[in-house]
Order: structure tokens, then C-alpha cells, then sequence
């Protein structure tokens, strides 16, 4: 009987389900010629064939409902809506895509304000014929820097709007009132075999998993300024490259910025797995280098690094000096046989443009270098001037390069990555309030850049009403393996 129950209800939702999922188009009163304010902004842009459904809504201060129909190529049509958000069934979203690749999704949006309808331009979301990859990792933490408040790494697929947890701040914790940071998860050729994330203060250490096996090191040596900071694996090596940093920051009053994150002192090092041994790759004691990383083939470590000082500036206080710290980049190339490194060659004079360059991100193809760009400092996420730039590297590269459709106007963006085929460009960025750092992707093609869009939620208000940001946001091609309890027992043996 009980059995019999649970079915009638199962039946039942799903009838109430279905009748209110697809709604009927309303007869609009009035039609305007203007995009919908939709919220994330999916209006005309360009998206991969495996992503999770684009779920959107309209202002609630300003609308009670909210219906759109979908139109494929094919002519099949489906509407959507409940209250004033537009939330699409996964596999009926798949289906979609499918019957979409390399052509577009018509989307005519509808809202109601008091007993008026209203119909809205319609626009086109494009379906690119190149997929993503599957999953996406990324640390959830309080903007404004809360120490030692809970802290995840967590990871999303992105077909779907499945999260998983990674590691935690608390768990290998001794004490729960100083708590950990846990940070930089990072990857070789974005498989999670071998990858690494770091612990701060309790327990501290990196965690290393190498052929699937985690293990914790101590990376400090009397001869470095601390243990490794940002991590960059060699794409075909047991090796990966660090900064080593004496990192500060201030909180700024006035300043629109709000807070500044610089470095005292940094270096380069190359940590060797397989014999745990750590060897200097660049310390000139006057300069900062920061942010190593590969180039796809290996044979070039690519990195930032300061500009000398004027001799009058040297020695003084970097609170007062900062706006003054740029970066240029620089690559050397590397001996895989030897593991050595050559000469020192320049390869972005920012400074030249009083500018400031740091995060280089080289296209699996090894044609672009993708990097952030602000005025001064290394830490662009919190620059309100910071924007992603791109320049061709070899001479079969495109030379008409414009990405400015990624880029947002007056707030930052920061944390450029590619995907594994190189389509797909993702970056941090807090353009939506200057708090919160959210992930956006775009497409890339022949040395241009589509509108970017928001990472899809479940819920379209779970961005508005999340109160944490993503950082360090990482393609994967696959899920970390090992569980959160096989990192803690690496981290308390």
C-alpha cells in the first residue's frame, strides 16, 4: 500500500511538474526593442556543446513572471518558466544542444509587470561545435579575506550543476579556532593523477598526489624564502614550478581598490618529485619573480618579474611604493634531459607601457599567451583596471587578436586559463558587484574572443545570493580521485 502511495505522488509530481514547466506563451501587450534584462547576461553569446543548462531570470523588483521559448534549428520549440526564473530539465537541454551544434537557439523572453505582458527582442545563444572540458575546480572563499572562516576546494561538473568537495580547511585541523587556508590547487595537463594543493599554518604542508597516491611534503629549504606559493606542473615530467614568496597585503580606505596584495620578496624554484629536492631556477635579490608557467611542450617556463626600482625608491616602505611595483614577462628555456635552464629572454615589455603584466597562460596549440594586465602590482583580481590581454607567439598565429569581448569595463578581471583543446578561455572575474568573484568562459577562434558568459547555476539567483567567491578557477578533464579523508590521512601521517 505504502508502495502504491509513493507511486500516485511520484505521478502526480511529475504531472505538476510537467504542466508547469511548459507554460503557454502569453499574448503579449506590448513589444519592446530591447534585449531582456536577464539575469546572468546569456543574451547572444556563444556557448560549447556539453554545457549545463543557461538558466536565467528577470529583475523580481521589477517583474512578477518570466516565460521563454526556446526555438532550435530544426523548428522544434519549448517553453520554460516559473515565477520570474527560467530553469530547463538537463536532458531536455541536451537535447537542444544536439540538434544545435555549429548553429543557434532562438530565445524570445516574456515578462509580466502587473497585468501586462511583455515581449523582448529576441536573441541567439550559439552552440559551438567544440565541447568543454567536463569539470571545473575552484576555491569558495569570503571576499573580504575573513581569516580562517570555512574554506573548500571544491569541484563542479560542467555538463551539469553537480559540486563536489575536494578538501577542506577543517578537517586536519588541531585547532579549530585557528583553522587552515587551503589553496592552489593545481594540475598536470589537466588530469588529477597528479596534481597539488597547499595547507597553511595547521598540519601545514603541500599535498602532492603523484600516480594517484597523495602524500605530504615540506617544500622550505634553508636556502628559500618559504615553502612553494604558485605552482605550475610540467606538462610531460614529475616536476613543477614554484614562486616562493614573502606575500603581505593592506586594506585600503579610500582607495577603490580596497585591498592591495604585494610582495616583499620572491623567487623561482623547481621542485623535483621523485627525489624531493628543490633547486633554484631564478633570486635576484632586487627583483621579484612570481607566477611560473609552462609552456605546453615544456621547453619554456614562462613567469613575471618586476622591473628595477629607481634608486631613489630602493629601500623604502612598499606601502608607499607600490603603485610603482610593474611587471614585465619573461620565459627561459628548459632542458628537459638536463633539467636546466638557458638565458633569460624577454617576451611582454609592460613596464614600456606603464603597465604591469602577470599570469601567462600559453594556448595548448603554443600560439597565444593569454596573461592579466593592469597598471602596477601582481595581484589584478583586485585591480579595477585589470583586463585580460593576448598576444600571438609563433608566426602561424592570427595577428588581428581582439579579446575584447571577454573583458568587462571597470572591474576586474584576472586568472586567465585555456581549455585542453583551446577553445574555451575562462577567467575570474568580479564584474558583477566588485565584491565577488565569479568564473566566466568564452569562446576562441582564430585569435578572437565571443562575449563571455557566467558559469550556469541550478538556480539563477544562487549568484546574486552566494556569498563566497571563486578562486583559482581550473579546467579538469576529469575529478579528483582520491577523497577528502585520503587527503587528511596524507596530511596527519
Amino acid at each position: 500500500m505504502k508502495n502504491y502511495i509513493n507511486g500516485i505522488i511520484a505521478i502526480l509530481a511529475f504531472c505538476f511538474a510537467s504542466c508547469t514547466q511548459h507554460p503557454s506563451v502569453p499574448n503579449a501587450t506590448c513589444e519592446i526593442d530591447t534585449l531582456p534584462a536577464i539575469f546572468p547576461d546569456y543574451c547572444d553569446v556563444t556557448i560549447p556543446s556539453n554545457i549545463a543548462p543557461l538558466n536565467f531570470m528577470l529583475p523580481m523588483q521589477e517583474y512578477e513572471s518570466c516565460v521563454a521559448r526556446f526555438t532550435t534549428p530544426n523548428g522544434e520549440q519549448q517553453t520554460y518558466g516559473r515565477g520570474v526564473k527560467v530553469q530547463v530539465p538537463i536532458d531536455e537541454w541536451r537535447t537542444m544542444l544536439d540538434s544545435s551544434k555549429g548553429q543557434s537557439i532562438k530565445v524570445e523572453v516574456f515578462g509580466q509587470k502587473g497585468s501586462e505582458w511583455l515581449a523582448f527582442k529576441p536573441f541567439e545563444i550559439r552552440v559551438a561545435e567544440e565541447p568543454i572540458d567536463e569539470y571545473l575546480s575552484y576555491r569558495l572563499i569570503e571576499p573580504s579575506y575573513v581569516a580562517w572562516n570555512y574554506m573548500e576546494i571544491a569541484q563542479r561538473n560542467l555538463t551539469n550543476f553537480e559540486e563536489t568537495e575536494i578538501f577542506n580547511n577543517v578537517v586536519t585541523s588541531n585547532d579549530k579556532s585557528i583553522g587552515q587556508c587551503v589553496n592552489c590547487h593545481s594540475y598536470q595537463n589537466y588530469k588529477t593523477d597528479n596534481m597539488l594543493f597547499h595547507v597553511r599554518l595547521s598540519n601545514g604542508c603541500t599535498v602532492i598526489v603523484s600516480d594517484g597516491k597523495a602524500k605530504k611534503v615540506n617544500l622550505k629549504r634553508d636556502y628559500t624564502i618559504s615553502a612553494g606559493v604558485y605552482p605550475s606542473w610540467h606538462p610531460t615530467e614529475k616536476l613543477v614550478a614554484f614562486s616562493t614568496n614573502l606575500t603581505r597585503q593592506g586594506f585600503h580606505t579610500s582607495n577603490n581598490n580596497k585591498i592591495e596584495v604585494y610582495d616583499l620578496e620572491s623567487d623561482l624554484i623547481l621542485y623535483d618529485i621523485e627525489r624531493d629536492s628543490v633547486s633554484i631556477v631564478s633570486n635576484d635579490p632586487e627583483l621579484l619573480e612570481i607566477y611560473p608557467t609552462w609552456s605546453p611542450d615544456g621547453n619554456y617556463l614562462y613567469y613575471g618579474k618586476t622591473v628595477a626600482l629607481p634608486e631613489e625608491m630602493r629601500g623604502e616602505d612598499i606601502r608607499t611604493t607600490y603603485e610603482k611595483v610593474q611587471y614585465n614577462l619573461y620565459r627561459k628555456p628548459f632542458d628537459v634531459t638536463t633539467h636546466n635552464f638557458g638565458d633569460e629572454e624577454l617576451v611582454f615589455d609592460a613596464a614600456s607601457l606603464n603597465k604591469s603584466a602577470t599570469l601567462p597562460r600559453i594556448s595548448p596549440d603554443g600560439k597565444y599567451l593569454l596573461f592579466a594586465l593592469g597598471q602596477y602590482g601582481c595581484f589584478h583580481i583586485r585591480h579595477n583596471d585589470a583586463d585580460i590581454a593576448c598576444m600571438p607567439l609563433t608566426d602561424d598565429a592570427a595577428t588581428d587578436i581582439d579579446i575584447h569581448k571577454l573583458n568587462s569595463e571597470g572591474m576586474p578581471d584576472s586568472y586567465p586559463s585555456w581549455s585542453s583543446n583551446g577553445q574555451w578561455i575562462m577567467v575570474a572575474s568580479r564584474r558583477e558587484d566588485g565584491n565577488f568573484c565569479r568564473v566566466y568562459f568564452s569562446y576562441f577562434k582564430d585569435g578572437k574572443a565571443e562575449k563571455a558568459f557566467m558559469l550556469p547555476q541550478e538556480d539563477p539567483e544562487m549568484n546574486i545570493l552566494f556569498l563566497k567567491s571563486y578562486n583559482r578557477p581550473e579546467f579538469m578533464v576529469e575529478p579528483v580521485k582520491c577523497s577528502v579523508q585520503e587527503f587528511a590521512r596524507a596530511i596527519e601521517k
